[in-house]
């Protein structure tokens, strides 16, 4: 086991941190090798398997990303954009694969990413999952088809504890729509209608969020005109494929340039 790529897991205590914890640990490909928690929380000191209610594995959770970082050959982060622009920077320096599962990025902290993939592989999407990235293909060829007399708007659902809308993922395809339509998606976008909002503007693209119980994620892209409409869609069932994506993701970057990717490079569509 010590021959295989060590994997660090950032906000281990988190609901999607412990999914890509288990991933790790049934994994014959990769072996978990550090697992970061937040400054103060109570798991830090403690073997990872027995404060997660199980057998102990001798992984001590720590609050110091870099020296988690150091030991290994790649970090999956889940976290949230402020604490993952901070263990961008760590991963650079430390040179390890950063796949980045964080949602809810102001431009301004994308950018910020750049200086960091100079130095490290930065593996970042909206959604790990290959159904996800794959409606993300067919977005773009569809988009690319029709002019602007068909609406496009996506419509996505998740559970009601999600902090962000739109979702990462509804904003990856809607960045997909806007390339197919050879458009920015910024100045093009119709989200957040309330009240008298008038006429949709011809050619934009729309956002609709549902939050609701414990709903994984659902995405629709909508494309509708006089007539007819062409209705794309994913539905996830269970928060593995996200780990599984993400641990796909890990593994792909061990042999990449430094740089930045996405999952339609790592699974090559």
């Amino acid at each position: 086991m010590d021959d295989l790529p060590g994997i660090v897991i950032a906000g281990a205590s988190g609901r999607m941190g412990r999914m890509l914890v288990r991933t790790v640990l049934d994994s014959d490909k990769a072996r978990l090798s550090g697992a970061v928690v937040r400054p103060g929380h109570e798991w830090v000191g403690k073997d990872l398997g027995t404060v997660m209610g199980g057998a102990p594995n001798g992984v001590i959770v720590t609050d110091d990303p870099l020296e988690a970082f150091a030991g290994a050959r790649a970090v999956i982060d889940f976290t949230t954009p402020r604490t993952t622009l901070e263990f961008a920077r760590l991963a650079a320096q430390a040179r390890v694969v950063h796949v980045i599962g964080t949602t809810g990025f102001e431009k301004e902290q994308l950018i910020a990413l750049e200086p960091c993939a100079r130095h490290a592989v930065i593996v970042q999407a909206g959604n790990m999952s290959l159904g996800v990235n794959l409606l993300t293909v067919l977005t773009r060829k569809v988009a690319a088809a029709l002019d602007a007399d068909w609406d496009i708007e996506i419509v996505e659902a998740h559970h009601n504890r999600k902090v962000d809308a739109p979702s990462g993922t509804a904003l990856m395809l809607g960045e997909a729509a806007a390339e197919g339509r050879g458009i920015s998606l910024e100045g093009n976008t119709e989200a957040g209608r309330d009240g008298i909002t008038g006429p949709r503007k011809r050619g934009a693209i729309g956002f609709s969020s549902i939050r609701g119980g414990d709903i994984v994620g659902e995405h629709d892209v909508l494309f509708a005109t006089a007539g007819e409409r062409i209705v794309l869609r994913h539905m996830a069932t269970d928060r593995g494929i996200f780990a599984r994506g993400a641990l796909k993701a890990a593994l792909w970057g061990l042999d990449r340039k430094p740089g930045r990717y996405d999952m339609i490079d790592v699974l090559g569509l």
